[in-house]
């Protein structure tokens, strides 16, 4: 799928990777719905970022932990532009939640933004979509278990899971991959150490960028013959 002159809506693009996807669709040509929930400077800063690259570009405020939002932000998103071609669910909470400690409302809430809003999100916009491509932002969780991230790691091996499930539902009209990054930025509660030891076990010897996901992510939106893929862009890191 070209990506000039399509609409993409990415959620969670008013910070770090979701915004990096945002603004590395629309470096390739393509219009892009921000979505946010309460980063409302940050996608303010996407969408300036955006139109200074000559594309169109708006902010949608919904919270997708509530599903009753979903399909009223897929529907301003395709009035405001005249159509939706494609989806990248890229938002998502990481947290500690240990066995012995996890409650139910940690549990609900952290489903219900990592798993459940990527299905709802899917299936309000395939409504509206011709044909196109989702792409799920995954993580490493999702193949190895995180016992210290139990709900996370619940949550992103549902998200694989779902990727699959849709790529047949949704075929032959829309596509539907994952991307899993690995150590691309490191999570805002970790400390300096603990991130430089997880790089050095890293077999390609360093950290990824924001902008190898982009790639990623760009290139299962345009490759049309690929759909229910997991495309792993960690460096190696699975592999141990």
């Amino acid at each position: 799928m070209e990506l000039r002159g399509r609409v993409v809506l990415v959620t969670g693009a008013g910070h770090r990777l979701g915004q990096a996807i945002a603004t590395g669709l629309a470096r390739a040509g393509a219009h892009v719905a921000v979505h946010f929930h309460t980063a409302a400077e940050g996608a303010g800063e996407t969408v300036r970022r955006i139109r200074e690259m000559g594309t169109d570009a708006e902010a949608f405020p919904a919270d997708l932990r509530d599903p009753s939002q979903i399909p009223s932000l897929i529907e301003a998103v395709v009035r405001r532009f005249g159509r939706l071609d494609g989806l990248v669910n890229a938002a998502a909470v990481m947290r500690v939640t240990r066995w012995h400690e996890l409650t139910p409302d940690q549990w609900d809430e952290i489903l219900a933004l990592n798993l459940r809003a990527p299905m709802f999100c899917a299936q309000a916009a395939a409504r509206h979509m011709e044909e196109g491509a989702i792409v799920n932002i995954a993580d490493g969780s999702a193949l190895k278990p995180w016992p210290d991230y139990l709900a996370h790691t619940v949550s992103k091996s549902g998200l694989v899971a779902l990727t699959r499930a849709l790529a047949l539902a949704l075929a032959p009209r829309i596509r539907v991959n994952a991307v899993i990054p690995g150590p691309i930025l490191k999570p805002v509660h970790w400390e300096e150490e603990r991130w430089a030891r997880l790089i050095r076990r890293v077999p390609m010897g360093r950290a990824g960028t924001a902008e190898e996901v982009v790639h990623a992510v760009r290139y299962l939106i345009e490759a049309d013959y690929v759909t229910g893929t997991v495309l792993i862009v960690d460096g190696g890191h699975h592999l141990l």
